[in-house]
């Protein structure tokens, strides 16, 4: 919230300091020949390195690398020279009027001067015309300086963003280490679920059959008792743990539903904020489902949380669900179960972020394309 408050403050910067950046882009460029080929390159790419350290800075723009040379600091040049100069100069002349509409109504000058254009004549105080004309000349001029960030932004796409074959190559490598990450995801499921029947499903049923065997040969019914009360720990152990493989509600009853079940399950009180006026795609309702689900049971086994909050909702053309609790914080993204739900949503192309300060609280948020 901070950051988007200076963010006006932060684009002016950004202009500023992109005159300077382009006097000296375009200069090098009249230059560059004069020094040598070699020279010239790494002395380019090196500028251009600037401009991009100044998007991401300034203007929360990130063009990626590749591509960029003399003839983007040439253009880039021209429009901070160009646009600068005239957004500096709006800047200045509406200062000038503000400042002394300001001064003279405070000094209380109420004199009556006309102001006149072609066809038009105007009759006031002096101090009115200053401060209605700096208005003015200060919209006029934020106006400009919004749609010179702008077509900075679209220089910097069309001269530094990847190439074709570089965005081919990248493409790749993102679904090469997605389906490792689905390989590894999945294998750390089975995992789990192996230690949960082992440790819970296949001693309850040790436990039950050494019961029937001690009731078969002494015929006591106490025995008979506690092996029924042994087969009913057994069965709920059991769905407990097809519950954590694969819920029926989410098929059945959609997502929803399964939230509101985990909600039900959690020891720590859990409210649902569901948004979404239609149905995602099953795998999306799956991502979502289990991010949900892990990142609440996190919050009951580490978190001492008094309250947990899921939020799921659209934005911007994407699936998001938000679960923030009031615990302790320390959650790390890349430890325990989350490292998982990691690789489970960048799979879908989808992105996990965590913000869980020492002392918290905790906010987990996965963002999933519509599909």
């Amino acid at each position: 919230m901070r950051r988007a408050a200076t963010t006006p403050l932060r684009r002016a910067t950004g202009l500023l300091a992109g005159m300077l950046t382009g006097l000296v882009g375009l200069g090098w460029s009249c230059v560059a020949w004069a020094v040598g080929e070699e020279r010239a390159r790494r002395v380019t790419a090196s500028l251009v390195r600037i401009e991009r350290a100044r998007l991401d800075a300034w203007y929360d723009h990130h063009p990626g690398g590749g591509r960029g040379g003399r003839a983007y600091l040439v253009l880039r040049g021209l429009v901070g020279l160009t646009g600068g100069y005239l957004a500096a100069t709006g800047l200045f002349v509406a200062g000038l009027l503000l400042y002394g509409g300001a001064q003279q109504l405070l000094a209380g000058d109420a004199d009556q001067v006309p102001l006149e254009f072609p066809g038009v004549r105007l009759t006031g105080s002096s101090w009115a015309y200053g401060l209605v004309l700096g208005v003015i000349a200060l919209a006029l001029s934020a106006g400009w300086c919004a749609v010179l960030v702008g077509m900075e932004r679209r220089l910097a796409d069309r001269f530094l963003g990847p190439d074709p074959s570089e965005a081919m190559a990248r493409r790749i490598a993102e679904l090469t280490a997605s389906r490792t990450g689905i390989v590894r995801a999945v294998d750390d499921e089975r995992r789990r679920i192996e230690r949960d029947l082992h440790d819970g499903v296949q001693q309850r049923g040790v436990a039950l059959a050494m019961l029937l065997g001690r009731a078969r040969h002494t015929a006591d019914p106490a025995l008979v008792d506690e092996a029924y009360a042994e087969s009913r720990l057994l069965l709920d152990e059991l769905r407990g743990v097809a519950w954590q493989i694969y819920p029926t509600a989410l098929d059945t009853l959609g997502l929803r539903a399964a939230l509101e079940e985990v909600a039900d399950r959690s020891a720590v009180p859990v409210r649902v904020e569901y948004a979404l006026a239609w149905r995602p795609a099953r795998e999306i309702e799956t991502a979502v489902y289990f991010v949900a689900r892990e990142a609440i049971t996190n919050a009951n086994k580490h978190a001492a949380a008094g309250m947990i909050v899921v939020e799921v909702r659209e934005k911007e053309g994407e699936v998001a669900v938000t679960i923030s609790d009031d615990g302790r914080g320390g959650a790390v993204r890349g430890s325990g179960g989350l490292s998982g739900l990691e690789r489970r949503v960048r799979a879908l192309d989808g992105s996990l972020t965590v913000e869980s300060p020492e002392g918290g609280p905790t906010t987990v948020t996965a963002r999933l394309p519509c599909g």
